[in-house]
């Protein structure tokens, strides 16, 4: 015996009470910002079939259930809009009396200490479903297929962060992915006093698999080609790192990681190599994969959940963005 291991790592883990206590990474209600979709309504609360427990919100459903979820500690949503009505450059995204504007008022109305976030992008606004405007590059051939313009997206996507920060929002989250534009929205919400306004960047937007139930949700799957030619490569983490440099430069509060899982080891790097907040998204196929494989029995729904918010945070997060926010926060309560 006198040869065993004097160091015996298994003394911390023998109660709940000494795991408590040296726990390196704690959970808390605090971390999770809740994504919710909206539209235009009254007492609506569409299911969504690819994200179960999820819905399309009317503006008064939403403070509902940001109510609920301002109860369980959960202190931000971010929101994302469902308009009536498309067009080729998003016009809607911009239109005060849209769903995100209108949400946004009922919820600082109702919930003044509740933190809004709203999802600045195109892609739910334009009928083709791209995250910009199309069109056809200086020089290229008459026969060529539209692409996504960068600079003239720029302008419409200031267009509607302001309107959301007129509405009230205190986050605006740009999830394009167009170059400079957190720069161009930046000056756009100086030049009309709302400096206050954050912005928090998704910096680090992979081309992802994971996007799909809520493509479905938002009705917003591009009718045509894809969004390889503005999003990540999945094979890139240095530009990662390039990218979320550049919008710390051009005046980012916060940046993201987006989705969560399979970029772990990109927000790790993230999370070294910045001093902001750093947040991910644990997104829609993330949400439903695990939905999926607890429904069918395979494995513990509640556990998953909390090991999979865990993961995140310990890679690096500060703030999570996840549907399970009000299920985690629930589990943590009575934990």
């Amino acid at each position: 015996m006198s040869q065993f291991p004097s160091v015996r790592p298994r003394r911390l883990r023998r109660t709940d009470t000494i795991r408590r206590m040296v726990r390196e990474t704690v959970l808390r209600a605090d971390d999770f910002v809740y994504p919710m979709f909206v539209k235009a309504g009254q007492g609506l609360r569409e299911p969504i079939p690819s994200m179960p427990g999820q819905f399309r919100l009317s503006p008064d459903e939403a403070v509902a259930l940001a109510r609920e979820a301002w109860a369980l500690g959960v202190p931000a949503v971010l929101l994302f809009g469902i308009p009536e009505e498309k067009d080729a450059v998003g016009s809607a995204a911009a239109d005060p009396d849209e769903a995100v504007q209108r949400t946004v008022r009922a919820l600082k109305g109702a919930l003044p200490d509740l933190c809004v976030m709203t999802d600045v992008c195109l892609c739910e606004y334009t009928d083709h479903g791209h995250c910009g405007v199309l069109g056809r590059a200086p020089g290229a051939a008459a026969d060529a297929p539209p692409e996504v313009l960068n600079d003239p997206s720029l302008e419409r996507l200031a267009e509607a962060a302001l309107s959301h920060a007129r509405a009230g929002a205190d986050v605006v989250a740009p999830s394009d992915m167009m170059d400079g534009r957190v720069g161009h929205i930046r000056r756009a919400l100086d030049d009309e006093g709302y400096d206050h306004v954050a912005i928090l960047s998704y910096a680090a937007k992979y081309a992802s698999a994971f996007y799909g139930p809520f493509r479905e949700a938002a009705g917003s799957t591009p009718r045509q080609g894809d969004r390889r030619g503005y999003q990540m490569d999945p094979g890139n983490a240095r530009e990662a790192l390039r990218e979320v440099a550049l919008d710390v430069g051009e005046g980012a509060d916060m940046v993201m990681v987006k989705p969560a899982l399979p970029y772990l080891d990109v927000l790790a790097r993230v999370r070294a190599t910045v001093d902001l907040p750093v947040a991910a998204y644990h997104v829609s196929g993330e949400y439903a994969m695990l939905e999926a494989a607890a429904r069918a029995g395979w494995l513990d729904r509640e556990r998953a959940i909390l090991e999979t918010l865990t993961s995140i945070r310990r890679a690096g997060a500060d703030l999570v963005l996840t549907y399970h926010a009000l299920d985690a926060a629930r589990l943590l309560a009575t934990a």
